[in-house]
């Protein structure tokens, strides 16, 4: 599908909760949030359905999405359902790997290509405290059963939060060079109701390559790409920098985002959305409303004129 500023649009990120099984604490308010009503969220059947739809239109990679997917009861099977779909080219998820041990080995088997793991300290304490109780040994257990099983490329990204983690950027670029693995940094966003609590800790990406100043840039394979990729000297894995702050990436954006509540989103940094679970619903024309939508995906975000997204992280979908 061809949006109005001819960028293809050929990625989908779906997310099928709402709901997480940690308290980031630049994702979710400290009280959590309002548990959505069982019927407004999306059956996974209609997922299915949509992304069916979604594929027929163009789409060639999927990524699942929460909150965290992996406590959506049902997930294998929807993986599985959706792995068959002939025309997707790439499917993966992003987790914060604490039930990755658990499950990896039953995604491999269901289709799933690779995972994302979202990790912002290599310190178990500071984990604790920035994912409001998590377990750092879960995810690094699940992050090698991973590996084990062949959910590969691994990826892991890393939220730069200012006076938390900048202290770990060269502990987290050194884990590229033995190992065949990517770690992205990505720029903290103000989002929903954490918002002030981001902007208070915001540290440009810059930082990465003031700190690592032997990285070096290497050229892009995938213009749609949000990050820019560096290596060390002989590397086995690289460094990305994604700076949606300091940095637009929207002439290049291919992605929209089904959130678990039914709506279609152009742009993770807008309010707009489009209700596809009630066109579902209710008969509507589906195809043409996707088109009409993506017609009118916008052409960039405006976080630097102060236009912020008042749904909390966790309810759009990582």
């Amino acid at each position: 599908m061809m949006d109005s500023y001819e960028r293809n649009i050929n990625y989908l990120r779906i997310s099928v909760t709402d709901l997480c099984n940690l308290r980031c604490r630049y994702c979710m308010p400290e009280k959590g949030i309002t548990k959505i009503q069982h019927d407004q969220i999306l059956r996974l059947e209609e997922i299915y359905k949509l992304a069916k739809i979604f594929v027929s239109l163009g789409i060639k990679k999927i990524r699942i999405t929460g909150g965290e997917p992996l406590i959506r009861k049902g997930i294998i099977n929807l993986i599985e359902n959706i792995g068959k779909l002939n025309k997707i080219k790439d499917f993966a998820m992003t987790t914060n790997g604490i039930l990755l041990k658990k499950y990896a080995g039953n995604l491999k088997n269901a289709g799933l290509n690779r995972v994302n793991v979202s990790l912002d300290t290599l310190d178990q304490k500071k984990y604790y405290d920035v994912t409001r109780g998590g377990c750092l040994k879960d995810v690094l257990e699940g992050i090698e059963e991973a590996r084990k099983v062949g959910l590969a490329p691994i990826k892991l990204n890393t939220v730069l939060i200012s006076g938390f983690n900048d202290s770990e950027i060269e502990s987290f670029v050194n884990l590229t060079k033995y190992e065949k693995i990517d770690v992205r940094f990505i720029e903290l966003m103000p989002i929903g109701r954490t918002k002030n609590w981001s902007l208070d800790r915001f540290i440009s990406n810059r930082i990465v390559l003031e700190k690592v100043k032997e990285l070096k840039k290497i050229e892009r394979k995938d213009v749609s790409s949000p990050a820019e990729y560096y290596k060390l000297p002989d590397g086995r894995g690289r460094v990305g920098l994604i700076s949606p702050v300091s940095h637009k990436f929207c002439r290049n954006c291919n992605r929209v985002r089904l959130t678990a509540d039914g709506k279609l989103k152009d742009c993770l940094l807008s309010d707009y959305e489009i209700d596809l679970k009630s066109a579902l619903r209710n008969g509507g024309n589906l195809k043409k409303i996707i088109i009409d939508s993506i017609n009118n995906k916008p052409k960039e975000h405006n976080l630097e004129k102060g236009e912020y997204v008042k749904r909390n992280m966790t309810a759009i979908g990582g």
